[in-house]
């Protein structure tokens, strides 16, 4: 017996991802079919990164094999993290010794349990990963990251409408870069209770995009 656990937020209204649904057929008006329509910025909400997001030669969403985004999963307890703490290579080291050649790799800090996403103080309090975190994990040759906290610094002055170099988003700079996919605002780590699982992140099949909603999932054992 297996049991999936859902990591995928829910799409509607936030104050930092603009979004528009409406009913292009509706019953009350006597129609048919209810269609809803939907409109949305494909980096907001659950999603993934491909590395035209930062790279004008990068691949897009259609290059991404779905075996980049589809497989085991070593799950990292960071959950002893403290709000606005900057995660190094040592504190991640020290917890990710399961981490394997290939891995999808899951941060668990369980942040959406101590701020809520739809408030400012998910980003402004968040914990995020150093340069050096960045590149330990580079080191192991893992083909794709899901942090469920926002993992660059730099994320969130956007609130506030100030930029950073690029060399700041480090999870963007060392991993996407460097073909690691970006698994992006997910969410329910905490009901991942092995520190090894499979994940499946499915993007839309939206071709030659800088990025995709994903429906993403890790199956475990019950």
């Amino acid at each position: 017996m297996s049991r999936i656990v859902d990591l995928t937020v829910p799409i509607e209204p936030h104050f930092r991802w603009p979004m528009e649904r409406s009913l292009k057929a509706d019953f009350a008006k006597g129609q048919q079919f209810q269609i809803t329509w939907l409109g949305l910025v494909v980096h907001g909400f659950t999603h993934i990164d491909s590395p035209r997001h930062i790279l004008p030669d990068g691949k897009t969403s259609s290059d991404v094999p779905l075996e980049t985004t589809i497989g085991e999963a070593s799950v990292v307890d960071l959950s002893a993290v403290e709000p606005k703490q900057e995660i190094t290579a040592e504190f991640l080291s020290a917890r990710a010794g399961h981490v394997r050649e290939g891995d999808i790799v899951l941060l668990k800090t369980c942040w959406d349990e101590r701020r809520a996403l739809h408030t400012p103080e998910f980003w402004t309090d968040a914990p995020y990963l150093s340069r050096g975190a960045c590149e330990w994990l580079l080191e192991r040759r893992i083909k794709a990251l899901a942090p469920d906290f926002p993992q660059d610094y730099p994320i969130r002055l956007l609130l506030g409408g100030d930029t950073a170099p690029l060399t700041d988003f480090v999870s963007h700079d060392v991993l996407l870069r460097n073909g690691v996919i970006l698994i992006e605002y997910v969410c329910n780590f905490g009901a991942l209770t092995h520190p090894r699982t499979t994940v499946y992140a499915l993007p839309i099949k939206l071709p030659d995009a800088d990025g995709c909603p994903a429906r993403v999932i890790a199956v475990e054992p019950d």
